[in-house]
């Protein structure tokens, strides 16, 4: 569903008809990103543990810009500031989701599956998505939350996201039992430990930098017969030329030095 679906335009066609234009949309949902990836989770009684097989697809991270270039997310939506454009505008993908294997046996009595996340970039975020109701909630250890969750057995999209760009990211997980008596892990329950994987799409935005530099600063006629020069202490120090070509700022010559420059004083030299 969504919000303003659109809004019409009257276009004549070749044929003579108007047929309406879209314009930009306001989503009431998290768009999936692709179709679903399932690692799915089988309890074996036999051996008394878990079991999970993944998927070998790798979802790709994408940001809103790439998927959606047009569309919005509303403001007064809980992933507004994480996802939509306007603001963090991360990357994100809800393929992955956990489903039961259908060739399962019973858990054991008072028991409970369990999922955790063992480890993963620090960028990459995991959130409990829901659209009805709306639902952004942190999990395996986002934002501080617990790295494991008790999962029901029902079908389990969270949402993963990072920051837009071309990198990949990657996060083991492992599903085990608790003993809802005893609130502790049951012995030799857990499966084994499984990795997922992701690319990740650009947003096609410009990359903006920030840098520090040392900036000396000279009057402009002085470029003639003078030359500036740096030493690293003013007593015992050993001046020698700085030969970065000047450049002009605000009317002034001046050289620009990188942050880790060694010489610290400077001073101008008269050659005849």
């Amino acid at each position: 569903m969504q919000k303003n679906i659109y809004r019409s335009l009257l276009v004549l066609t070749g044929a003579g008809c108007f047929v309406p234009a879209l314009f930009a949309a306001t989503l009431t949902q998290v768009p999936m990103q692709g179709g679903m990836v399932m690692p799915m989770i089988a309890y074996h009684a036999e051996h008394g543990h878990l079991h999970i097989m993944m998927d070998t697809n790798i979802p790709a991270l994408t940001p809103l810009l790439a998927s959606n270039p047009a569309d919005n997310f509303d403001p007064a939506d809980p992933w507004f500031d994480a996802l939509d454009p306007a603001r963090e505008g991360r990357a994100f993908s809800r393929r992955y989701g956990f489903v039961m294997d259908a060739v399962t046996d019973p858990l054991p009595a008072n028991t409970q599956i369990w999922i955790r996340k063992l480890s993963g970039a620090p960028e990459l975020g995991v959130y409990r998505y829901a659209a009805t109701p709306e639902t952004w909630q942190p999990i395996f250890g986002t934002d501080g939350a617990t790295n494991a969750l008790y999962w029901n057995g029902m079908m389990f999209h969270p949402c993963f996201t990072a920051p837009a760009g071309t990198n990949s990211y990657a996060a083991t997980f492992q599903a085990y039992l608790l003993d809802t008596t005893t609130g502790l892990e049951v012995p030799d329950s857990a499966s084994g430990v499984v990795t997922s994987h992701w690319t990740s799409v650009p947003d096609g935005r410009p990359t903006l930098g920030l840098g520090q530099r040392i900036v000396v600063f000279y009057p402009g006629d002085t470029t003639t017969n003078w030359s500036l020069e740096g030493a690293d202490a003013l007593s015992g120090g050993t001046w020698s030329s700085v030969t970065n070509a000047p450049v002009s700022i605000e009317g002034q010559a001046a050289v620009v030095l990188e942050p880790g420059e060694a010489r610290k004083f400077f001073r101008m030299k008269y050659t005849p």
